[in-house]
């Protein structure tokens, strides 16, 4: 971007949002923390060896990666599939009733305040350019760009490494030899801080707010599995 060029006027000033790696992301990094944290959590709140924590832990770590790059993939290429349908169907509408297709157009920017001349030529001029309609027509009628979907493999691995990551957290110092359950929930609580700090550089939220926000719901679930956890091991002791 040149120094005289504004920021709006460069099409490279807006982050991708497009791509559907971020929500998969983000989604899988804070399900594999929370999911662990709190998998961890409850069975060391009813007593058992550290060594059945790690395999408790490991065991959800695989398990839970693969269920949601699975649960990704399948949820986005669903949604593709179903608007490609609809674009299909809006290709075949195009096809058979132009002017009324071009009057739907009209009528949507009428009524969002631009001059009925203006939008009358527009669509004139769309109507030579079927493409261009389509995607139009698409924008106005389905809210997408038929030719901007998210891919289902990009979300797919987002989510499945970016899960493993975030399972393995609360996991490091049982790995690395400390037997302590605190001492875990502590380093997950510092991994929800931080990856909620992360994600506001995405989002342009206060970075201490949004880790307090994830501390905190991550801290909730702990809390309620480690009880139910003691409640167990209690009762079945």
């Amino acid at each position: 971007m040149t120094a005289d060029r504004p920021a709006a006027l460069d099409p490279n000033h807006h982050a991708d949002v497009s791509g559907g790696w971020l929500r998969a992301a983000v989604f899988g990094a804070m399900d594999g923390l929370v999911t662990n944290i709190a998998l961890i959590a409850g069975v060391g709140g009813g007593g058992v060896s550290p060594r059945s924590i790690v395999l408790t832990g490991v065991a959800g770590l695989v398990a839970g990666a693969i269920s949601m790059g699975l649960g990704e993939y399948t949820s986005v290429r669903t949604q593709n599939e179903q608007v490609a349908a609809e674009v299909a169907k809006e290709r075949r509408e195009l096809e058979r009733f132009p002017e009324a297709e071009a009057d739907e157009l009209v009528r949507a920017w009428t009524g969002r305040g631009m001059p009925r001349e203006l939008a009358e030529e527009v669509a004139a001029v769309l109507k030579r350019n079927p493409e261009e309609a389509l995607r139009f027509h698409a924008r106005e009628e389905l809210g997408v760009d038929p030719e901007e979907r998210p891919s289902p493999w990009i979300a797919a691995w987002s989510s499945f490494v970016c899960f493993s990551i975030g399972a393995v957290v609360p996991l490091l110092t049982y790995l690395l030899g400390f037997d302590q359950l605190w001492l875990a929930l502590a380093v997950g609580g510092v991994g929800l801080f931080l990856a909620g700090a992360l994600v506001a550089r995405f989002t342009k939220r206060s970075w201490w707010g949004s880790g307090l926000r994830q501390l905190l719901l991550g801290a909730a679930a702990a809390a309620a599995t480690y009880l139910i956890g003691s409640l167990i091991g209690v009762s079945a002791a």
